[in-house]
């Protein structure tokens, strides 16, 4: 009876392994790992319109310190996700312009962001 109940907990232990790292792999690629191309060419252009006079929206530039931050400083940070992208497009802030912008555009906007983050 013992041996049958080690087998089922080893059993189950394995499961949970599997099951947290299928997690994890699919946490990282909707971290930004792939970004379909249409909407990153959309986002950059969103970008160009509405935040480029603010924000660098390119490639980082090293060794300069701006505020507000470049795109491609926002997309290296360690807490930034797509996800957390698109509520930070959709919620107001003082020290930004009122810009109204609809779920699709959040979308375009956070994938060309995440498209800027560099592998290291």
């Amino acid at each position: 009876m013992l041996n049958r109940y080690v087998v089922w907990r080893r059993a189950l232990l394995v499961v949970l392994i599997v099951a947290a790292a299928l997690f994890l792999l699919r946490l990282h690629q909707a971290n930004g790992a792939e970004q379909p191309a249409e909407s990153v060419a959309a986002g950059h252009r969103l970008a160009e319109a509405w935040c480029m006079e603010c924000h660098a929206i390119g490639p980082i530039i090293t060794g300069v310190k701006k505020v507000p931050p470049d795109f491609a400083a926002v997309a290296d940070r360690p807490s930034t996700t797509t996800l957390s992208l698109k509520v930070f497009l959709k919620t107001s802030h003082p020290t930004m312009p009122n810009i109204i912008i609809g779920p699709s555009e959040a979308d375009d906007l956070a994938n060309y962001i995440m498209s800027l983050k560099r592998d290291y």
